[in-house]
């Protein structure tokens, strides 16, 4: 049996090999970032023994390492993702020196796979990865949107400040038509019926004749000031806010046709829609690396810090490591359970009647939520409240 522990990096790979017989170091050798440097690390893993007997790993570095680990895959070599964080304990465990070189880095992670069980990342994870990209990158848009959207409303507090409160401070699919095709207070104030007939089909019937003159009424006695450079920085925010929904809506598309081909059960509980399904399967991949349902707490940081040394004993906030996506979808997943579902709207008034707060309460309801993930999974069957305790 032989450890290959490998430190990804952009240009290149240091790797190193372990000898499980007398742990002793077999071969140091650093591989280039290509097609050259992964043959020679290839024909270096030839020379040891079968792939089965070959244990690798090197820590989840984002996307630096995704080209190794297709070319492992291909070639019939399993390999283990490690957190950076349990490399760096362990080698505070191990050492009171502070050194940190890629050579002993990789002599860290090789040693630190010979102490712990080895959990193969699961084949065909290419999927997955393609899913955390796309979900990700969608999660970096909607903050840029909103950003605009911010930014939008500053230049309204300037030239209409009385439109966005007509709306009740959201910027809906009609006031966005307005603002996109009028502008300005002014051209507000001068609309007329045919402008109506356009507002009453975009808002499909619900923006009223008493709505459209109460805002030609608010647009005439506006205290905004009419400015050109206003209006050119608001069509600029506007053409920006509008390219980031299509790209958006594009993305969404794409993530929906991926994440139904895969349908994981949870997908059947009432409130986790395709997206939030997506954003799940990606962060978490392969649910049966995770022998119990605490691994995916942990996993999602949604469990609390212990401190539990000599006479003092007591737990701490939530400790929020791990992925910060999978633990926002987790918890606005519980929004709609505990409004629809009568076991999760039981839990989450038992610990309100215990006195918790309702982002802590909420919080043991995403915990209710992750048991019931694993179990959906574990057991390969859709979701049943009728057995849900």
């Amino acid at each position: 049996m032989y450890f290959v522990g490998i430190d990804i990096s952009k240009y290149k790979h240091d790797c190193c090999i372990i000898s499980a017989a007398d742990q002793q170091i077999i071969s140091k050798f650093t591989i280039t970032n290509d097609k050259d440097g992964f043959e020679q690390l290839l024909t270096a893993l030839n020379s040891l023994s079968n792939p089965e007997d070959i244990k690798i790993g090197f820590e989840s570095t984002a996307h630096y390492a995704l080209n190794l680990e297709l070319f492992l895959e291909n070639a019939h070599h399993s390999f283990m993702e490690v957190n950076p964080v349990l490399i760096k304990e362990y080698k505070k465990s191990t050492t009171l020196r502070r050194t940190k070189t890629d050579s002993v880095d990789c002599e860290s992670i090789a040693r630190w796979l010979i102490t712990v069980e080895y959990k193969p990342h699961s084949k065909g994870f290419y999927h997955a990865y393609s899913l955390k990209s796309l979900t990700r990158l969608r999660d970096r848009l909607i903050r840029q949107r909103s950003f605009y959207l911010v930014k939008i409303t500053n230049v309204l507090d300037h030239t209409f400040p009385e439109f966005k409160p007509f709306f009740n401070e959201r910027l809906s699919k009609t006031a966005l038509y307005l603002l996109e095709n009028y502008g300005s207070a002014e051209k507000m104030a001068r609309m007329n019926s045919a402008s109506y007939d356009k507002l009453r089909c975009i808002s499909r019937g619900k923006f009223s004749i008493q709505q459209f003159l109460r805002l030609k009424e608010l647009a005439a006695n506006t205290v905004g000031v009419n400015n050109s450079i206003f209006d050119l920085e608001l069509n600029t925010l506007l053409t920006l806010y509008k390219s980031l929904s299509d790209e958006i809506n594009t993305l969404e598309t794409e993530i929906i046709k991926l994440i139904e081909e895969v349908h994981p059960h949870y997908m059947s509980i009432p409130g986790i829609g395709p997206i939030s399904s997506a954003v799940i399967y990606a962060e978490y991949g392969d649910i049966s690396n995770f022998s119990n349902p605490g691994q995916m707490l942990a996993f999602a940081g949604i469990e609390p810090g212990i401190n539990d040394s000599g006479t003092e004993s007591h737990g701490g906030r939530m400790v929020k490591h791990g992925s910060s996506q999978l633990r926002y979808v987790l918890l606005n997943a519980c929004l709609p359970l505990i409004r629809f579902d009568l076991t999760f709207a039981t839990y989450y008034e038992k610990k309100r009647a215990e006195g918790k707060k309702h982002r802590v309460a909420i919080t043991h309801v995403a915990k209710k939520l992750i048991r019931v993930i694993y179990a959906l999974e574990r057991q390969d069957v859709d979701f049943n409240a009728q057995k849900l305790r």
